[in-house]
């Protein structure tokens, strides 16, 4: 499953600077066994520990942080500041507040490098999605995507799909978020990881099997819905803040 540094960011420095969390939690659970170094942090000349940015995040003023998943054509969330969007496209992720935005790179299987954009502006409020209209929107993408997933014959070259699918409907317990994350919010996002690892195997080439520019054409016409649908409830379910 793709992780979403950007994502954990947003909802444990959220909790934190909401007293949900203390900031030996949210830090612990931002670190795991990972190294981080941040650049371009206010006040700071060189990179600095992940410890000192969430650290800083009080002093600037920051109240909560949204994940945001921009793709070529719909970067919606992201502030307009120089060198923001080309980075937060070529990462796929980036955590916004109001008066910063940082972009993870993962740099090593060990190693995640961010970089601190200032705000001037506070951002417009970023619209909130609804739970369970995310939950809805999957159901009709993963009806209408049905029949490209049996034309591709996914479950000939990779055997994992039908237990990915399967596995939709049973309950699934993700770790790593604060325990009082709303459980809606768990479950849409534990569905649209799943379904992300059924398009992974969709988007990839049969082993062996020549694909025409006019069937890969058509196979992402089929799904572009469905990971559309995936990727906006992705951003709900990290950006559902417990009422």
């Amino acid at each position: 499953m793709r992780d979403f540094p950007a994502g954990r960011f947003a909802v444990w420095a959220t909790a934190w600077l909401s007293g949900r969390s203390s900031y030996d939690e949210a830090l612990d659970a931002l670190l795991g066994e990972t190294a981080h170094r941040v650049t371009g942090l206010p006040g700071t000349d060189e990179a600095v520990p992940l410890g000192w940015a969430l650290t800083a995040l009080r002093g600037e003023g920051e109240r909560r942080f949204r994940l945001v998943l921009p793709v070529p054509g719909d970067v919606r969330g992201l502030p307009r500041v120089p060198g923001l969007a080309p980075l937060a496209l070529e990462s796929g992720q980036a955590a916004v507040g109001e008066r910063l935005a940082l972009v993870p790179e993962e740099i090593g299987p060990e190693a995640i490098a961010w970089t601190v954009f200032p705000l001037a502006d506070p951002p417009p409020p970023a619209p909130e999605g609804n739970l369970r209209a995310a939950a809805g929107a999957l159901d009709l993408a993963i009806r209408d995507a049905a029949r490209a997933l049996a034309d591709l014959d996914l479950a000939r070259w990779h055997p994992e799909v039908p237990a990915l699918l399967a596995g939709l409907a049973k309950p699934s317990r993700l770790t790593g978020l604060p325990p009082d994350h709303d459980p809606v919010a768990l479950a849409v996002l534990a569905r649209a990881q799943r379904l992300a690892q059924v398009l992974d195997l969709a988007m990839a080439d049969a082993p062996g099997a020549a694909v025409t520019h006019a069937q890969a054409a058509a196979r992402d016409d089929a799904l572009r819905p469905l990971a559309q649908a995936v990727r906006e409830a992705t951003v709900t379910a990290y950006n559902a803040v417990p009422r």
